[in-house]
């Protein structure tokens, strides 16, 4: 039983400039706090600079100390010499000066202090403190500094991160939160043709699915490229400056070679992660889309015992999930232990190359502080890579439905129209679904006059809920044009039009909310008393008031926890209250048993007084007193007139009312 995800026909390729790219157009209104976040990481950074300068004179002063004790000593012996010398003749005083010249000298190279410390040991001696004492040895001054000092570049450092991280995850929440907005609106704009073509269950996932994913990658991702690429630079910035120092050019070479070869992994399966995080997402549309249909035909499937079928489809569909996500997986944690020892290679030959050319382990040591620094930075980055990766796969799909342009035009000069006078006029309309092969309407031609009643009869698939749709704007024909009072649905505003014709479905469909709320679903101004007035138009007060709850009543998803015939009345109230002039109307008694139809069909009535009404009939003894009937057979018009002229005429139409009649 295989389950596979299908593409969209919207589906695209992103590059990761574009994905990314876009991203920032959100991200400009953050960019306050973004820069902040920048800065803070670049400064967390910053932190690292003293931390090396005092690990380097620290560990050369442990290795050398024995070294320092022995010149000392050398240096004592020589001042000895040098007061015996001073007894002596001029000319022997000579040699003696130069020999403790040179010790000197060379107690100075042993001390190996930093080259910063004299500055700032000057500074210190102008404030009026000595950061040492006579004996060289550390004084109280310089104690207290590196007491209070070290501490204090700790809470800096702790400090500059969590501006860091919360800035950056702050603005990339916001971001996130505004595509998720924007993801909707952009869906919601779709014609019908869209929503036809498109699984709900994989919209859901894209629209809910994907921005979540991007908000946890991004959030974090934000955060560790605003620290970890500079506290790279910092640290091989660190170990160039310290080789040029100490004549060490050679081993430059460890940069030059090793930062190249830490990508190689990161390119070569970023392709391979790339590949299965995009599976993944694929794959999870299709299990969403899966979990969408169970829950949405749960009445099917009771009715059928097809539980275990269903379960088994939804374990196909998860082991599909779960095979794509182990090998991103893998391809992911692969990366980094690739990059580790990549590093640990790199640092064995370095220590080769250092034994090979005989550098004293004082003059390693400081360099492998910040090799071992690096390396949680450099492991960060890639696994940022994988990140980047896996979010430009969600941002691709996220794109692909933001680029989408079937969409209902609305002129940028639409006219403005807050009443229907006339007629609605059908001009010679076609129209042709994207994916069918021949039209659904050819060649419609009518007129809709204000206060009358127009009903559409025929077969399944003869077009009548496609006339209907253009009336109401879901579509517009491919040729000809509808009018109404003269301007075309294409001129005026959708939002006048909607205001202007409402409509009924045979199918009706409620909010999981209230009864109230969903009476009130397009009033939202109404007050309670109109909401009840609405209700006892439409005969649905008693059995609203029958429960305790009453209004406040909650009618289950899709209104699940109300009859078909209570369903409907709500619906009717719904349209009495948004009271539009102009009511398109599925005929929604077919379905009913025959006390629940009365009930439906005085509601309609009341619901149709004084209004244009536009009908699909599906019992024809419904639209008897219509003042046009409408024959449609394959898209286009084959009869027309009242009931009594095409029952007379002995066409289509009576064929129809004597089939029924039979039944």
């Amino acid at each position: 039983m295989g389950i596979e995800y299908t593409k969209e026909f919207f589906d695209r390729e992103y590059s990761a400039r574009e994905a990314y790219g876009r991203v920032w157009k959100y991200a400009r209104r953050y960019r306050f706090r973004i820069v902040v976040g920048i800065v803070c990481g670049m400064l967390t950074a910053g932190t690292l600079l003293p931390i090396f300068g005092v690990v380097q004179p620290a560990l050369k002063k442990v290795s050398e100390n024995e070294h320092v004790a022995s010149v000392t000593a050398k240096f004592k012996d020589l001042e000895k010499g040098v007061e015996k010398a001073d007894q002596r003749p001029e000319v022997q005083k000579s040699p003696a000066k130069t020999d403790e010249n040179r010790m000197a000298r060379e107690l100075k190279k042993a001390s190996q202090l930093p080259s910063w410390f004299p500055k700032v040991e000057r500074v210190a001696h102008k404030l009026g403190f000595e950061l040492r004492n006579e004996d060289g040895s550390i004084g109280v001054p310089l104690l207290f500094v590196a007491i209070i000092g070290i501490p204090f570049v700790a809470f800096l450092r702790w400090f500059f991160m969590f501006l860091n991280q919360y800035c950056l995850t702050w603005a990339a929440s916001h971001v996130v939160a505004d595509l998720r907005v924007d993801l909707l609106k952009k869906i919601n704009r779709q014609s019908l043709q869209f929503h036809g073509r498109v699984d709900v269950g994989q919209l859901l996932m894209r629209s809910a699915g994907d921005p979540a994913a991007v908000q946890q990658i991004i959030q974090g991702m934000l955060a560790e490229l605003a620290r970890a690429p500079f506290e790279i630079m910092l640290a091989v910035g660190f170990i160039i400056w310290f080789a040029i120092e100490n004549q060490m050019l050679p081993t430059l070479a460890i940069i030059v070679v090793g930062m190249p070869a830490f990508m190689l992994p990161v390119i070569g399966l970023g392709k391979v992660i790339r590949k299965w995080s995009r599976k993944t997402m694929e794959r999870g549309s299709v299990l969403g889309g899966r979990l969408h249909e169970v829950f949405t035909c749960v009445r099917v499937i009771k009715a059928y015992n097809a539980e275990e079928f269903e379960n088994e489809k939804y374990c196909q569909a998860n082991r599909n999930v779960l095979s794509s996500t182990l090998r991103a997986v893998r391809a992911g944690m692969l990366v980094g232990p690739t990059v580790e020892t990549i590093g640990i290679v790199l640092i064995c030959g370095f220590l080769v190359w250092c034994f090979a050319m005989h550098v004293t382990l004082a003059d390693v040591i400081p360099m492998l502080a910040p090799l071992l620094l690096i390396y949680k930075p450099v492991k960060q980055m890639s696994n940022l890579a994988v990140q980047i990766e896996t979010a430009q796969v969600s941002l691709q799909r996220i794109w692909s439905i933001m680029d989408l342009d079937m969409e209902l035009p609305e002129k940028a000069d639409a006219k403005e129209k807050t009443s229907f006078d006339d007629k609605v006029v059908f001009d010679d309309v076609s129209f042709r679904y994207d994916t069918a092969d021949h039209d659904a309407v050819s060649h419609v031609s009518f007129d809709i006059p204000r206060g009358k009643m127009v009903a559409v009869v025929g077969g399944t698939g003869s077009g009548k809920t496609t006339v209907s749709g253009m009336l109401a704007r879901f579509f517009d024909p491919q040729s000809g044009r509808i009018t109404m009072d003269g301007i075309d649905l294409r001129d005026m505003r959708v939002s006048d039009l909607r205001r202007l014709v409402g409509s009924v479905q045979q199918e009706t469909i409620l909010f999981n909310d209230t009864i109230e709320e969903n009476i009130k679903y397009g009033s939202p101004w109404a007050t309670h008393d109109q909401v009840v007035a609405a209700a006892k138009m439409a005969n649905a007060h008693e059995f609203i008031m029958a429960q305790p709850e009453g209004y406040a009543r909650m009618a289950g998803e899709k209104g699940f926890a109300l009859s078909g015939g209570e369903r409907q009345r709500v619906a009717i109230a719904r349209a009495i209250l948004r009271n539009p002039p102009i009511l398109i109307l599925d005929e929604a008694t077919s379905a009913l048993d025959t006390v629940t139809e009365k009930l439906v069909q005085d509601a309609l009535n009341n619901l149709m007084a004084n209004r244009t009404v536009f009908a699909i009939a599906h019992r024809l003894s419904t639209i008897r007193d219509a003042d046009l009937i409408l024959v449609m057979d394959h898209g286009k018009i084959v009869e027309r007139g009242t009931h009594d002229e095409l029952y007379a005429k002995n066409g289509v139409y009576r064929k129809l009312c004597d089939m029924q009649h039979q039944n």
